[in-house]
């Protein structure tokens, strides 16, 4: 454990960004020994560097670029399970501080609105995951087209217009400057009677390397746009994992003060309960025209077409439909309330439907439902996208199987959703637990703990930005202490950094199940 001495040398020292190492991985500065992950004073220390750092995750910032749900989220979780194993209000304290501001930067706030206009209580996000458009207008300013990438980090491509070489025609170009990846549409036309019609040779030619699609907007049939070279801009969208992500904390800290009698009659925190309740129910209403069920006993989230992103109009990954999963079984808890526990178990049963037992008594189970129609792949015929028109081949999609990180959403969901008595049984449970224990956890040659990619322990061995999230997996712990032990021997031997949020999460959570195997 580190003294009193130890921690001020550290916190000077990783201020200054001494030892650390890229993605969190590095010798402690001030302590060549390392750290005690299970230790509360460690979690202090990244608290306070974490949060002096301005690294991406902090409480202010926006989630344009995804920082509140894949940075602060893990913080907020983080501060509840530090205050569930010490029982120390100052982490309430820590929760709240952070939570306040969080809620600041709603979009409804912040008067920002998503691309439908609407200003939500809920966290909009831009660049890096949403389409970038660009409208090509002619010398008077007249609109023409409207130009479409849904290629990822779609702020850093331009739409670059030239004369073609033909009379009446232009050619397009689109570039994405990051990715290195360009599409090239020679001697188009605006005219939608011409064989060279820009909207219906770009719909012909995908899937491009920039994942370009094209709209007709107003202007007379054949005129030229202007030429010269035109940023894409991400147009902005909230999406239901962000808000699951971001609503979960504040879900468990309203049931965590509702279960305590001591908690409930601080007027403080039965006040903010209160707050952070209401702030969750309106933040996960945003997405009901989401949500579908079908006669199966499945819930799952699709994105709509239209929605401006790759895969709009098919069913959302089964970790981004757990995410706001998590926020329902709190919320069923809390407020007793079916509507809520009736939605957490079907998405329980899309996912228990997708569930593979392997022979060693895991399970493994695939990023994409298995009903999903990217799973499966799809054609332009079936005029399911706007964006993404056609993907892989029918019967051929993406069939990947979970990776370690996401996964950790659908074993949190999973685990609360068991607690809860909503689903799942302890078998389940365990057979969760040996994903990560039989299948993930491995040695490295040098005999160091590290993972594979894959919940079936396939994919290779995972890179820092994967195993090193290996204690999210905590809550499944109690059913294989392997768990716990596996990943805390992965954090000894990386002397893990406090660069990210999810990083404190981890060393809440190895704090956590230290705590309770005492």
């Amino acid at each position: 454990m580190l003294n009193r001495r130890q921690l001020g040398k550290s916190v000077a020292g990783l201020a200054l960004g001494i030892g650390v190492g890229a993605a969190g991985v590095g010798r402690a500065a001030a302590d060549p020994a390392g750290y005690d992950y299970t230790a509360r004073e460690t979690f202090d220390l990244f608290d306070t560097v974490f949060h002096s750092s301005g690294a991406v995750g902090q409480p202010t910032d926006t989630n344009e670029h995804g920082g509140l749900a894949w940075g602060q989220s893990y913080v907020l979780a983080g501060f509840l399970r530090m205050y569930q194993t010490y029982r120390d209000p100052y982490y309430l304290d820590r929760f709240i501080a952070n939570v306040d501001l969080v809620l600041g930067n709603r979009d409804s706030e912040r008067r920002v609105a998503d691309y439908r206009g609407l200003s939500l209580p809920a966290w909009r996000a831009t660049n890096p995951y949403t389409v970038g458009a660009v409208t090509l207008a002619d010398e008077l300013g007249v609109p023409l087209l409207e130009i479409r990438s849904a290629l990822s980090y779609a702020d850093d491509a331009v739409a670059i217009v030239r004369a073609g070489s033909l009379t009446g025609h232009f050619t397009l170009e689109v570039r994405n400057n990051r990715t290195a990846r360009t599409a090239v549409f020679a001697d188009l036309s605006t005219d939608p009677a011409s064989p060279n019609y820009a909207v219906a040779r770009i719909a012909a030619a995908y899937p491009t390397p920039t994942m370009v699609t094209a709209a007709a907007l107003s202007g007379a049939p054949g005129a030229l746009p202007a030429y010269g070279t035109f940023p894409l801009v991400s147009q902005p969208v909230v999406f239901t994992v962000h808000t699951g992500m971001i609503t979960y904390p504040m879900a468990s800290f309203a049931r965590i003060v509702a279960q305590s009698p001591t908690l409930r009659s601080d007027p403080r925190y039965r006040s903010k309960a209160d707050e952070y309740l209401q702030a969750a129910i309106a933040a996960a209403r945003v997405h009901d025209d989401e949500w579908r069920q079908d006669e199966t006993g499945r819930g799952y989230f699709v994105w709509p077409k239209g929605m401006p992103l790759a895969f709009d109009g098919t069913e959302q990954p089964t970790n981004q439909s757990l995410a706001l999963g998590q926020t329902y079984v709190e919320l069923a808890v809390v407020t007793g309330d079916p509507f809520w526990a009736g939605r957490a178990r079907r998405l329980a049963a899309m996912f228990s439907a997708d569930l593979r037992l392997l022979p060693n008594d895991s399970y493994s189970w695939p990023y994409w439902p298995t009903f999903s129609k990217v799973y499966n792949g799809f054609t332009k015929a079936e005029g399911l996208s706007e964006y993404t028109p056609s993907y892989g081949t029918p019967g051929n999609g993406a069939t990947q199987i979970e990776d370690l990180s996401h996964g950790a959403i659908d074993v949190e969901f999973a685990v609360a959703a068991f607690r809860a008595r909503l689903a799942f049984k302890g078998a389940d449970m365990a057979r969760f637990a040996h994903a990560y224990s039989r299948n993930m956890a491995t040695y490295a040659a040098s005999g160091g703990a590290t993972t594979f990619l894959r919940v079936d322990g396939t994919g290779g061995l995972a890179t820092s930005g994967q195993f090193l999230q290996a204690p999210r997996w905590m809550p499944a712990a109690a059913w294989d202490r392997a768990v716990f032990d596996h990943s805390r021997a992965v954090y000894d031997l990386n002397a893990v950094q406090p660069q990210s949020g999810s990083l404190l999460l981890c060393v809440a959570y190895l704090n956590w199940f230290a705590g309770r195997a005492e």
